[in-house]
């Protein structure tokens, strides 16, 4: 086939594709222009997911009316005019292709007024084509709507994820740019009910009540609020090469199962970045459950020409000039906050056995292959250093125990054949639970109790469309779930391994499962995790010593007693060589 160059109307739908990847990609573009524009109220409504309908209304500065047709020309913008305004980008937008690509997608009307015309201007596009052009009474301001995304592109549609999963992701963009922007006040409809309101009064902390929960809100702590509060209130960072963070992050009592709630900003622009969530996780190394992740809400302040922002089409990938410069100030900022706000009890350090990189392939392998495998693994770091405890040998089954006793109310002390094993109880107990329910699910035996007065839930009002379709799949499990009106569900029944208290958790948990796209089909072994996790015996629980024989007993019967069901080894063993060359006898 010869090369020739592609006609317009191709090219502008593969131009498309880089940056409207979904709904969310278009209330992302539209909501940074209008935070560009100088909006102080900014308005979203939905339908469909977005699929159907987008509309952003904002009281900016709007686009003159001979301008607004140039705003959907490619690469047109107000925001940069030089090459050298790329080193210094201060702005959320600035490659000026956000409009065109969303209008070669979709069909757009835009309404928009400066306040010094009399008038405002209608455009209507469709496909990128401008079919009317006029103008049209409006306040001063911007409102873009875009309607049937994708329509001319059918083989995109087809890989959008249901009305739920896209809504979420929407959601979770408008809640990320109010936490950047706690003074812009946000409002953001979904399918004409109120899904998220902040009120634009610039407290970050009123933000996260209504992003996370009141009781999730009280378990943040501020970071430097006396240091960093100049920041919070105007976009611009200060000049000069000092980074600093400002923002809330969790005490060691609020940590959730996935990173799905650390927000990070970059002046303010929310990115992804995993220097930044790994500076995180090392700045809680030690004060939080392994496999368990804190939230935070983070903004990396600094001047923007030691920040790239020109990487991607989507603007979420950033480069900065000192990468390890800005790891440890955020690293830093962290742990000093939580030592010196928080009452903490140091964990153990020492890494586990099994990695999760390498936890997380294992498990696509067979039981018998995943456990040779981790025995290898735990055969090749055993006795690499006096003292040395490594996890246990991953044999068939567990050797006969001897119980001892218990340590901290946490771990319990078992004398095997050949040296001494502590045996965490939550992890043992998980496992446990796991598979006697995973044995009731598949055999439609679930054990339930229904409850002598319904359990009363309160629902943020973004969370309501993730639980609904969750509803009859949580049946299965035990659940009878039925909405009360507004925010409100009842829970009449509850699987038998939970307590009632156990409950609000175990649902935050399972709609956060649902934020992050786990379609409902695929979602049981998450649940059945997300369950045995909240029954299982807690630390701090006594346990006598027919309890911990007991539960040894039944660890002993499971098919995989060597893992919970997160990946963690349940046990430990100090072997008895280990135990003479500690003592100095061999």
């Amino acid at each position: 086939m010869p090369i020739k160059v592609l006609p317009p109307q191709v090219a502008s739908k593969i131009a498309a594709g880089e940056v409207v990847e979904r709904p969310a990609s278009v209330a992302k573009e539209l909501i940074e222009n209008a935070i560009d524009a100088g909006a102080t109220d900014i308005r979203i409504e939905i339908k469909q997911g977005g699929q159907r309908l987008i509309r952003v209304s904002d009281d900016g500065c709007g686009i003159a009316h001979e301008e607004a047709p140039l705003a959907f020309e490619h690469h047109a913008t107000s925001k940069i005019s030089s090459e050298e305004d790329l080193a210094r980008i201060t702005t959320l937008g600035f490659r000026g292709e956000a409009l065109t690509s969303i209008a070669a997608v979709s069909q757009v009307t835009m309404l928009t007024r400066v306040e010094s015309e009399a008038a405002g201007t209608l455009l209507r596009l469709e496909g990128g084509e401008v079919v009317r052009y006029e103008p049209h009474g409006t306040r001063p301001g911007t409102v873009i709507t875009v309607e049937n995304l994708f329509y001319n592109t059918p083989a995109r549609l087809k890989f959008l994820r249901t009305e739920a999963t896209e809504s979420s992701h929407i959601v979770k963009l408008v809640s990320a740019y109010a936490m950047a922007y706690p003074e812009l006040r946000f409002t953001l409809i979904g399918n004409g009910r109120l899904t998220l309101q902040t009120s634009g009064n610039g407290k970050l902390y009123d933000v996260l009540v209504k992003v996370f929960g009141l009781e999730a809100a009280q378990q943040m702590l501020e970071i430097e609020p006396d240091e960093h509060a100049s920041l919070a209130e105007g976009s611009v960072p200060p000049p000069g090469p000092k980074t600093k963070v400002w923002g809330h992050i969790a005490s060691p009592s609020l940590h959730r199962s996935t990173r799905t709630n650390q927000i990070f900003f970059v002046n303010r622009r929310w990115i992804k970045d995993r220097s930044l969530s790994y500076a995180l996780a090392e700045a809680y190394r030690t004060l939080i459950p392994t496999g368990r992740h804190p939230v935070a809400v983070l903004n990396i302040a600094m001047n923007p020409a030691d920040v790239d922002v020109n990487v991607h089409p989507t603007k979420r990938e950033v480069r900065f000039r000192d990468p390890r410069g800005v790891f440890a100030t955020v690293q830093r900022a962290v742990r000093h906050t939580i030592i010196g706000q928080a009452p903490v009890t140091t964990m153990s350090s020492r890494p586990a056995a099994v990695v999760p990189g390498a936890w997380r392939r294992q498990q696509r392998l067979p039981v018998g292959q995943r456990r040779a495998e981790m025995a290898m693994e735990i055969q090749r770091t055993a006795d690499t250093e006096i003292g040395a405890i490594s996890s246990a040998p991953m044999l068939e089954q567990l050797p006969m125990l001897r119980v001892l006793g218990q340590v901290r109310q946490m771990y319990i002390i078992a004398e095997g054949p050949d040296g001494l094993y502590l045996i965490d109880q939550h992890a043992a107990h998980e496992r446990i639970l796991f598979e006697h329910l995973k044995t009731e699910q598949a055999t439609m035996t679930v054990s339930s109790q229904a409850l002598l007065e319904p359990l009363t839930i309160e629902l943020l009002p973004q969370q309501r469309g993730l639980l609904e379709p969750w509803i009859e799949h949580l049946t299965a499990f035990g659940f009878d779930i039925t909405p009360f009106g507004g925010d409100t569900y009842l829970i009449r029944t509850i699987p038998a391994a939970l307590s009632t208290a156990q409950v609000p958790e175990v649902i935050a948990e399972l709609l956060e499962a649902a934020s992050e796209g786990l379609p409902v089909a695929t979602s049981a072994e998450r649940t059945l995790d997300i369950i045995a996790c909240h029954s299982a015996i807690r630390a701090g629980q006594t346990l006598t010593l027919d309890e911990a024989r007991e539960l040894i007993r039944q660890l002993e019967e499971t098919t995989s007693p060597y893992t919970c069901p997160h990946g963690r080894p349940p046990m430990i063993h100090l072997s008895a060589a280990q135990l003479e060359k500690s003592f100095g006898r061999r």
